[in-house]
């Protein structure tokens, strides 16, 4: 039986177990595949090089590395019908990935993002903080990534309230000012991880300074990587933002520009889940067999969302491992995981959570 977007929707975002979530994902990343095939050429020919069969299971399913968006302009309905192009971010001189999009895609995405978001902090649009600038929708140009996912996520909240100013300077006192008017009720906070550290956690450090947020639910999501060259893990990290905020519940997520709407959300114990519309497999880097429980290897990420191209069944350059399966203490099922990072001698992707003072 193939999974129905509607019917999903219905339900809670991590009711499906193994047997049942794994049936389902299976008979629609198969249609999806035989589908991309008769659309996309591009898609249609690397399968044949390959000799690629149809599998039993999405585990037995063609990959595509995510590389391969840089490369070719992979889309699998008629161009007019292309209502936006997303791009990844990207260093200086770097290709960036192309994820064409059309308004079924759109809708899919938008409405299972809001599925899971409303999941952790309910329907209601709540006051929100961005610890970020206005800047980054101001210079599209140059903020472009960075700027989409604040403008993607302040759909979820009302009165925003930018915490940086244009220079990166925190806005201490705006801030107390929105937090006095605010702050009896839900606020909802959002940013990218290393920016949230640099420009607003160690600026309060520096200044011996801290918020009263009573009752807070903060987003993060962006690479670790400067955070781990300076010894900050994630318990340092939710440990010292909450020590300068206050009572934040805090979920950092994982997600790309080639799988949108599928986002990975980190629960209360600090776990990110897969949710009825994704799946995570580890494979081994030597031979691309599927890893054990507990056992590190490259993420594949699947979904059932991309329809207008070929992104259904992707493999990753990051490390992880599967912690688990309908068994976190959270009470979702679905299956668990960590992330380790970039693998070893990938392609340095550009992070949307970087900035560099002039």
């Amino acid at each position: 039986m193939e999974m129905d977007l509607d019917t999903l929707l219905e339900m809670d975002p991590y009711a499906l177990k193994k047997e049942e979530k794994e049936r389902a994902l299976s008979e629609t990343l198969k249609s999806l595949t035989i589908y991309h095939r008769k659309h996309c050429e591009y898609y249609d020919n690397l399968l044949s090089a390959l000799d690629v069969r149809d599998g039993g299971s999405y585990y037995d399913l063609p990959m595509l590395p995510v590389r391969l968006f840089k490369k070719y302009e992979l889309f699998s309905v008629p161009r007019e019908e292309i209502k936006k192009v997303m791009t990844s971010s990207g260093t200086s001189g770097q290709q960036v990935s192309k994820v064409f999009l059309d308004t079924r895609n759109i809708r899919s995405q938008s409405r299972v993002l809001t599925h899971l978001i409303s999941s952790f902090i309910g329907r209601e649009r709540l006051p929100m903080i961005v610890l970020d600038t206005k800047l980054v929708k101001k210079d599209r140009k140059m903020y472009s990534a960075r700027g989409a996912g604040i403008t993607g996520f302040s759909m979820y909240g009302r009165n925003i309230f930018y915490a940086l100013d244009e220079n990166m300077e925190l806005d201490e006192g705006g801030l107390r000012e929105y937090l006095a008017e605010h702050g009896n009720g839900r606020i909802l906070l959002f940013g990218y991880t290393y920016m949230i550290w640099q420009y607003v956690i160690r600026e309060m450090e520096k200044r011996g300074i801290a918020m009263d947020i009573r009752d807070g639910a903060l987003f993060h999501v962006g690479g670790w990587k400067k955070l781990k060259d300076q010894s900050v893990d994630s318990e340092t990290y939710n440990r010292r933002v909450r020590q300068r905020l206050g009572n934040l519940a805090i979920h950092n997520y994982y997600g790309m520009a080639e799988q949108l709407g599928s986002i990975y959300i980190e629960c209360e114990y600090g776990h990110m889940h897969c949710s009825n519309y994704s799946d995570v497999v580890i494979r081994n880097p030597k031979d691309f067999s599927v890893c054990r429980t507990r056992e590190k290897g490259l993420m594949e990420v699947v979904s059932i969302l991309p329809t207008s191209y070929p992104g259904h069944i992707l493999l990753t350059e990051d490390e992880g491992e599967i912690l688990g399966e309908d068994d976190c203490p959270c009470g979702r099922c679905g299956k668990y995981f960590k992330i380790y990072g970039r693998i070893k001698n990938a392609e340095v992707r550009g992070c949307s959570d970087t900035y560099e003072r002039p």
